[in-house]
């Protein structure tokens, strides 16, 4: 049997087709065509985006061909190349029905409908060349060698006959679609809004049903765009090309469908009660950051398994592994091998998850590197945005229903995820308010989806200033009584954007309940590794602000982040986060003295001596030990003295190459040497401070 490339990576209207061999015998050419014959058969009852009718026709023409291959195999039996003169013609042929088949493909692919009928003309020309090169291929054919029926003698000319005379052209509907696609382009260029029903004209041409369908689109047009720009990056031609123009008005095509006309009548929201009981049961004891990447703390988008056993999203680990680190980020432990392993299972779980909820995720970065945060390459692209965020924001202030505000609120979470400039357009529609607003709701679908929306939005600089100034206690609110335990690690993710600006940071921490939600998130038996992670980060943007410092302690940070690091297993990525965030509280005698009084310098010893902590928990390591050094001096330089370890492992952290963790280390050494040094000579160490010894 002849395999041919799948085509599954391949770009639209492109035929990668496989040369049959010269040896091969003409048995097995045959076996391979009927094969090749009845997959193309099996187009005939799906939808096509683009010339229909030729296609149909063509199809009608390999049916009649399928029938003369079946019984030329019966005829020929298996005699040696040499005896039959027909395997040229028929691996001609051969290679025809591998680029027809791709050309079926792509005109009925889901995802790629809208793209093909714009390109229906080269639909076209592509068609007429196979048709024609059937023609030719059969018509070499030596039928006089082989004793065939005149029945199919006949047939033989007819499709000659039929292939020769077929008109292959566009559809005239296609013509019109594409018409109807223009002037809403054109339509989008000046911010009008277009006709409802003649949206609907189109889509129904092209078989675009359902707000899944749309999202379909919106990923194909994405690794288009990304494809075409690639493309020209290898030609050093950095213009904006007319592709990459039409290929982006046709995602804001595509989106304001999504948002604007399709929203009320996609069947998601419709599924009968025992579709929605196997998504409970599939999703029952299942947390939303399980399906996390334990490095990005994104939704993965490409799920693998290490030696380990933990999963990581393969962009994620990969460039880890890149870094020169052979450790597994989780535990820290040494790998052998690097293999990663594809999860399907968990695949599929996150597939259902973002079905379910209405989530678009990142295309697989191997294919769109950076696609998610690209800006329009179009005015209608930039038009159509405008008029999406002026019709959801529209949608959310009007005295709608709870599914029409919840549908809204659906899709600002998707397209505040899914790039800047529709972040800005959002703002600038005036959507920060509505959202606020919503955060009250008693629905947690509309609380969650709305906090979602706002993390999202406190991304962008005007919106920090917005979220700040009116919903900066609703949010604080929110993290300490979500109705949901994702909202509460919205809210916490979004008070970390929001500490990077000074200003804003210094309200937070003035928020008597701020500090202590983020520290009962770090400390809740309920919540993972993921969502401890990302309130400590929210954390450590406060503590960026010295007025934050007090306000940390109070919350009781270092005894519970002590208390973690005793039940984190070595080297986690938790464990490096709990080490940062003590080190930044060590700058301070108050902070150094909590540290020290609660165990913590035994501590950091032993983590910075363990053979299984990794770079980078033994870089956050050294940090805190020497803060606590510059802190209280002699008598912490005193107890490193006395660990032979200590020295060695400092040595380890400098030969591992992080640069500010080697310095770190050096300065370590520095002082234990110069401790020594003084002691044999009787000198009290320059750096002694205060005696905190007696509460090691």
């Amino acid at each position: 049997m002849i395999h041919s490339k799948t085509g599954s990576n391949r770009r639209i209207l492109t035929f990668p087709a496989v040369q049959p061999c010269k040896s091969i015998s003409v048995t097995t050419l045959l076996d391979s065509l009927i094969q090749l014959a009845g997959d193309i058969l099996t187009f005939k009852q799906k939808h096509f985006s683009t010339n229909k009718r030729s296609f149909q026709k063509t199809i009608r023409q390999i049916q009649n061909l399928a029938i003369v291959l079946e019984e030329i195999r019966i005829r020929v039996g298996s005699p040696p190349r040499r005896y039959f003169p027909g395997v040229s013609s028929l691996s001609e042929i051969h290679v025809i029905f591998q680029k027809l088949k791709f050309l079926l493909e792509d005109c009925t692919r889901d995802g790629a409908r809208l793209c093909m009928v714009t390109s229906s003309d080269q639909v076209s020309d592509h068609l007429k060349v196979l048709t024609l090169s059937i023609s030719t291929s059969l018509s070499a054919f030596p039928v006089s060698f082989v004793d065939l029926p005149s029945e199919v003698n006949e047939l033989i000319d007819l499709v000659v006959q039929q292939a020769r005379k077929h008109v292959v052209r566009p559809d005239s509907d296609d013509k019109k679609v594409i018409d109807s696609v223009n002037q809403v382009l054109a339509l989008f260029e000046n911010r009008v809004s277009p006709d409802p029903d003649e949206i609907n004209r189109i889509l129904d041409h092209v078989g675009i049903r359902t707000w899944g369908d749309c999202v379909k689109e919106v990923n194909f047009l994405g690794e288009e765009i990304e494809a075409e720009r690639l493309e020209n990056k290898k030609k050093n031609n950095n213009s904006n090309n007319a592709r990459v123009e039409l290929l982006s008005s046709l995602m804001g095509f595509i989106c304001y469908c999504r948002c604007v006309i399709l929203n009320k009548r996609d069947h998601h929201h419709h599924r009968d009660e025992s579709e929605l009981r196997v998504h409970e049961d599939l999703f029952r004891g299942i947390k939303v950051e399980d399906l996390l990447c334990p490095i990005s703390l994104e939704i993965m988008t490409d799920p693998v398994v290490i030696e380990t056993g933990h999963t990581y999203d393969r962009s994620s680990i990969t460039k880890w592994f890149g870094s020169g680190n052979i450790t597994c980020p989780k535990t820290g432990k040494i790998l052998t091998s690097t293999e990663l392993v594809d999860n399907v299972s968990v695949s599929h779980v996150i597939q259902n998850h973002c079905r379910a909820n209405g989530v678009v995720l990142a295309i697989n970065s191997r294919k769109r590197k950076g696609h998610g945060d690209v800006a329009p390459n179009s005015l209608a692209a930039k038009g159509a945005g405008r008029l999406i965020a002026r019709f959801l924001t529209s949608e959310l202030i009007t005295n709608g229903d709870e599914e029409t505000v919840y549908r809204a609120l659906r899709e600002i979470r998707v397209l505040t995820k899914t790039g800047s400039f529709n972040r800005s357009c959002l703002v600038e529609a005036g959507c920060v308010s509505p959202l606020i607003n919503l955060l009250t709701s008693e629905d947690s679908r509309i609380q969650e989806n709305a906090m979602a929306g706002l993390l999202n939005l406190s991304k962008h600089a005007a919106g920090k200033g917005e979220i700040a100034g009116e919903g900066l206690g609703l949010i604080v609110e929110i993290l300490n009584e979500g109705a949901k335990t994702e909202t509460r690690l919205y809210a916490a993710s979004a008070l970390f954007y929001l500490s990077s600006v000074e200003d804003y940071s210094l309200l937070i921490g003035e928020n008597a309940d701020a500090i202590p939600g983020l520290m009962r998130i770090v400390t809740g038996d309920e919540y993972g590794d993921s969502a401890k992670r990302n309130a400590l980060l929210a954390v450590m943007g406060l503590l960026m602000q010295p007025e934050n410092h007090w306000r940390v302690l109070a919350a009781g940070a270092v005894p519970a982040l002590l208390d973690l690091l005793r039940d984190e297993e070595t080297g986690g990525e938790l464990t490096a986060d709990c080490l940062a965030t003590l080190a930044k509280l060590a700058e301070y005698p108050d902070g150094t003295i909590g540290v020290i009084r609660r165990g913590g310098l035994k501590l950091a010893v032993k983590i910075l001596s363990s053979s299984e902590a990794s770079p980078a928990v033994k870089q956050h390591c050294v940090g805190l030990v020497l803060n606590l050094c510059l802190n209280a001096g002699n008598d912490v330089v005193g107890v490193l003295v006395k660990d032979s370890v200590v020295m060695g492992s400092l040595y380890t952290v400098i030969s591992n190459g992080e640069y500010g963790g080697s310095k770190k280390a050096s300065a370590l050494i520095r002082m234990i040497h110069e401790y020594q040094e003084r002691k044999t000579g009787s000198v009290e160490p320059s750096f002694q401070r205060g005696r905190f010894i007696h509460a090691w």
